[in-house]
């Protein structure tokens, strides 16, 4: 018979030992917003602050087939669960970001 697992703390940091990814690496990120002229711009300047090597040609863009929305597909290169964290706490906090994967 196993022993049940214990319950995962959510409040306590992850050991990096524990970590799925290795780091570094390159670490996709999806992105989605209305449809702006600006948005795909503040997304790359915004990535670029928490991944120096970034730029526009790791960009992937998709339009939403009515066209109000554009997926960005962000690839950048993790070097640690803090980067990411900050990247994804900075993009999910955008007021032009509806959604971050």
């Amino acid at each position: 018979m196993t022993e049940p697992t214990k319950p995962i703390d959510l409040t306590k940091p992850i050991d990096p030992s524990e970590s799925l990814i290795e780091y570094p690496s390159d670490f996709p990120i999806k992105i989605m917003g209305a449809m702006q002229d600006q948005f795909a711009q503040t997304i790359v300047e915004l990535v670029t602050l928490h991944d120096p090597e970034f730029h526009a040609g790791k960009l992937e863009m998709r339009p939403s087939s009515g066209g109000n929305y554009l997926a960005l597909t962000v690839t950048v290169r993790a070097t640690s669960r803090e980067q990411l964290d900050n990247l994804y706490r900075a993009l999910s906090s955008h007021p032009m970001v509806k959604v971050v994967l």
